[in-house]
């Protein structure tokens, strides 16, 4: 006799929810009434028996007989000398506490132009003739190539009242000479600062509206000239910018009322691969000034300070500087920016000493025979002539990181 019950399972809804299911039961062997009818009793118990034996021998049967037709003899002792011949997989190796190390080393990549005494550009030179040390240690040039690609520049602009606002109206007029020597698919931006920077046209192939921005720069509204934080600022905003990539700078070289130092600067400086042209824009009025008595000796100090600053800032980053006294030199200077851009030789080279330590390291690049001798340069009359290599002092190297 089978009775009928419910029975809640209470399994955690995975795919789906069950909440009730009817499950027909055996009757235990208690319920198996053996005594008034105990041979009736026992035949019912030895047939359900008997049935479930028959049931599981069937089963059992079936099965064998499906994984056989699945998988004949021959499949399945292929299989277990597959499994006898597989090796164990190799665990990647992990340094402790589950930490892995990911090291990059740096490419260089170098920009360096040559000119003779006269201002003339060697532009014959072959990598055999450029020499690049690191440190004192001389180093293997990987890539080497004359680059004609478009210039990316940024005019900074000093615009404060400073000097009788005449400074400002240096900047302004100078800058404006450079334009026409721009070619279309050459990128120019146009930046001032005073008391701060202040963007007043991103890059653009366009140098009329470069030239209309100009002409609105009539009256500075600070007598503030904040050139450290200047300088700090359009780097980070060229940092990501590829290619060829260049500021010139047109200020008087005094800073006022900067957040950062000079050594903070410099540090900035070194981290960057931009270019650094200076023009100094307060020559003529020192001049004048010391000329007449009226500069001092606190002018006189912060008019050499100034001068180097410009200087400094140049030699640095592979730029040239300049301080004219002159309206009628700014032609030939703008000229000699454009010209220094389009005549670079680009060098590069993975360094010797990989340590990624985030230190300053000193470049010096120099020109050699192809035998690793003093290279000669003569000119068209077979004289020899002395030549200047404009490339920058350095770099910093990035600091190792530990990947998770």
């Amino acid at each position: 006799m089978c009775r009928e019950q419910k029975l809640d399972l209470n399994i955690p809804a995975f795919r789906g929810s069950i909440k009730e299911a009817k499950v027909r039961v055996l009757p235990a062997l208690g319920d198996l009434s053996i005594g008034s009818h105990a041979a009736g009793g026992t035949l019912r118990f030895r047939e359900v028996y008997e049935a479930m034996r028959t049931n599981l021998f069937r089963r059992l049967g079936l099965g064998a007989l499906i994984f056989t037709l699945m998988f004949p003899a021959g499949e399945i002792r292929a299989l277990a000398q597959a499994k006898d011949k597989q090796q164990p997989q190799t665990q990647p190796q992990q340094t402790p506490d589950g930490f892995s190390i990911s090291v990059t080393v740096p490419l260089v990549n170098v920009n360096a132009v040559v000119t003779d005494n006269n201002g003339n550009y060697l532009t014959a030179l072959k990598k055999e003739n450029f020499r690049i040390t690191e440190d004192g240690a001389a180093q293997a040039i990987t890539n080497f190539a004359i680059t004609d690609a478009p210039i990316t520049i940024v005019l900074l602009l000093e615009f404060s009242k400073l000097g009788y606002q005449v400074f400002s109206y240096n900047a302004r007029n100078w800058s404006a000479a450079f334009l026409n020597n721009l070619k279309p698919n050459d990128w120019v931006a146009l930046e001032t600062f005073n008391i701060r920077p202040n963007i007043e046209v991103d890059f653009t192939h366009d140098r009329n509206q470069i030239l209309q921005d100009l002409r609105t720069l009539m009256f500075p509204p600070f007598h503030e000239s904040n050139l450290f934080d200047a300088v700090s600022d359009v780097l980070d905003r060229m940092q990501d910018v590829k290619g060829r990539k260049a500021v010139l700078l047109l200020a008087s070289g005094m800073d006022t009322f900067s957040r950062m130092n000079f050594d903070q600067v410099l540090k900035r400086i070194r981290e960057s691969d931009a270019t650094i042209f200076t023009v100094g824009v307060g020559e003529q009025l020192y001049i004048r000034a010391d000329a007449r008595g009226s500069l001092g000796p606190i002018g006189q100090l912060n008019y050499l300070q100034a001068q180097n600053q410009l200087r400094t800032f140049a030699a640095m980053t592979g730029g040239r500087a300049w301080l004219p006294r002159f309206d009628g030199e700014i032609p030939g200077i703008m000229r000699e920016v454009a010209a220094s851009l389009r005549n670079q030789y680009s060098l590069a080279y993975t360094p010797s000493n990989a340590a990624l330590d985030g230190k300053y390291h000193k470049i010096k690049v120099e020109l050699v025979a192809p035998d690793g001798g003093p290279l000669t340069v003569l000119n068209q009359k077979g004289k020899k002539v002395k030549f200047q290599v404009y490339a920058r002092q350095g770099y910093t190297a990035p600091k190792s990181s530990v990947a998770n």
